[in-house]
């Protein structure tokens, strides 16, 4: 195999049943040259299971560069190599990002292997809208971080998607519902595809107590999804936006106005310019 040969393949593996795991991945970790795992000792479970014999290699974005330049080193002389996480689909909140930059720049061809991804899986089943949605990963660890990043979300109308550790879980969701509001429906989606799997729609409020209360709730895979702001009507504006109008359209026209209320408040223009004329 030439060096013009030499592919990357982004390979997602299952998220718990083994049985989901796709004909072309295995066939693609069994004649790969090299696989590179988040977690080799992790991996081997599922190379057992799929008679893979594979070379495996540990690499996390957070490995030294000397990792980095091995694979790469492989990729350049024609290899093919393989990059799996622990579970589900690589690059998403999992490592990879800076091998894959590396080898695009480097003219490596990166193919995906499509297959299990736990807030796809997660959001397909959860019964909030899906046609819209913003994927945020992990939230901060630390209290007061974690709150100021709800905060910036909270007037979002996108269904939110999160993943959670179990030991954080209760307390994010006692500060989504500080946040967001307690009415604010949410489900936890928790252990996809095994035998505990659970879905839980309610009130922001009410799946708060409901996970403290029973702390199985609190254990495995979990994925938050949080229904988006109601969409404010071109109408309606805030208290904030009508008191800034308000002062501004004493002293200069609509459209002056509502080009300087849209710098302050952040409110578009024509939905300032539009209330303004309601208010003659």
């Amino acid at each position: 195999m030439g060096p013009d040969q030499a592919l990357l393949y982004i390979v997602a593996t299952p998220i718990g049943n083994l049985a989901d795991m796709v004909p072309r991945a295995v066939e693609v970790l069994q004649c790969a040259d090299l696989v590179a795992a988040e977690d080799t000792r992790h991996s081997q479970r599922l190379f057992s299971h799929f008679n893979i014999d594979t070379p495996l290699m540990a690499y996390h974005d957070h490995s030294d560069n000397k990792r980095s330049s091995q694979i790469l080193h492989r990729l350049e002389q024609g290899q093919t190599v393989a990059l799996i996480s622990d579970a589900g689909t690589p690059l998403i909140s999992d490592p990879g990002y800076r091998l894959v930059r590396e080898a695009r720049e480097k003219g490596i061809r990166v193919v995906p292997i499509p297959g299990a991804c736990a807030f796809v899986a997660a959001l397909s089943a959860a019964g909030l809208p899906s046609d819209r949605f913003s994927f945020e990963g992990f939230l901060p660890a630390k209290a007061g971080p974690r709150e100021r990043v709800l905060q910036e979300l909270a007037g979002d109308t996108r269904t939110l998607v999160f993943y959670e550790a179990p030991h954080r879980v209760a307390d994010t969701l006692d500060t989504m519902a500080e946040v967001f509001g307690a009415e604010r429906e949410a489900v936890i989606a928790r252990e996809l595809s095994k035998a505990f799997e659970t879905f839980q729609l309610m009130p922001l409020g009410e799946l708060a107590s409901w996970v403290r209360s029973d702390s199985n709730q609190q254990r495995g895979e979990i994925v938050l999804l949080v229904r988006g702001a109601e969409r404010r009507r071109d109408s309606e504006l805030d208290d904030e936006a009508q008191r800034v109008m308000s002062i501004l359209l004493a002293e200069l026209p609509p459209k002056k106005a509502a080009a300087i209320a849209a710098e302050i408040t952040g409110v578009n223009k024509k939905v300032l310019y539009n209330w303004s004329l309601q208010q003659k």
